[in-house]
């Protein structure tokens, strides 16, 4: 019998609430978890995994919103947040359940839109996950989410601002919101990361 072809799973995925529109398209293998398509998304964004993340989508079975993340008492308000590494990405997402949202620290709350936008036979040869394409940077972490880094963008734009020297040495020296190339993208073993994630968490 011949080995059946793995599919592929192509997203696009949003920053909300930026202007101009910050994005990446990325494509992941079908037996991803949630955890490893959280893992995918931060790495093609630019984000560095310092804080918690969540994502929010419909359950195509019951048709009710679920979350999905790391559970946690603090946040788990209204209902149960299901383990991102137990949960496929394959039970949720379909062609007809193609949308999700993507939080990303909940104290600056980054709101990310993600859309399936297809399921496809992967080619042979390529690499998955890969980043096919995109736009511009990825905010810096703690900046103060959307409002912050608008303000961010206006300090070190204005050399007359009294806090530009100030922000520029915080970033580093530099910053170009306009930067982003899909070939710079390296993507990380979900596995190691979830392994460095538990052992940071047993250090602290």
């Amino acid at each position: 019998m011949a080995k059946k072809t793995p599919k592929i799973y192509q997203f696009k995925v949003t920053l909300a609430e930026v202007k101009p529109t910050i994005w990446r398209r990325l494509q992941v293998p079908e037996d991803y978890t949630f955890w490893d398509l959280h893992v995918a998304i931060q790495d093609a964004m630019g984000w560095e995994d310092y804080h918690l993340h969540q994502f929010k989508i419909v359950n195509p079975k019951s048709l009710e919103k679920v979350l999905i993340g790391i559970p946690d008492d603090d946040f788990d308000w209204s209902r149960a947040t299901l383990p991102g590494w137990e949960t496929p990405i394959a039970a949720y997402f379909t062609m007809e359940n193609r949308s999700a949202t993507y939080e990303y620290d909940f104290g600056d709350g980054w709101q990310h839109r993600i859309r399936l936008e297809k399921v496809e036979q992967a080619q042979p040869g390529s690499d998955y996950p890969r980043c096919l394409a995109g736009a511009r940077a990825c905010p810096p972490e703690d900046v103060g989410g959307a409002w912050g880094y608008e303000d961010f963008i206006q300090t070190i734009n204005d050399p007359n601002h009294k806090e530009h020297e100030r922000m520029l040495e915080w970033i580093g020296g530099s910053f170009d919101p306009e930067h982003f190339d899909p070939e710079e993208v390296q993507f990380d073993d979900p596995k190691k990361r979830w392994q460095y994630a538990i052992g940071h968490e047993d250090a602290a």
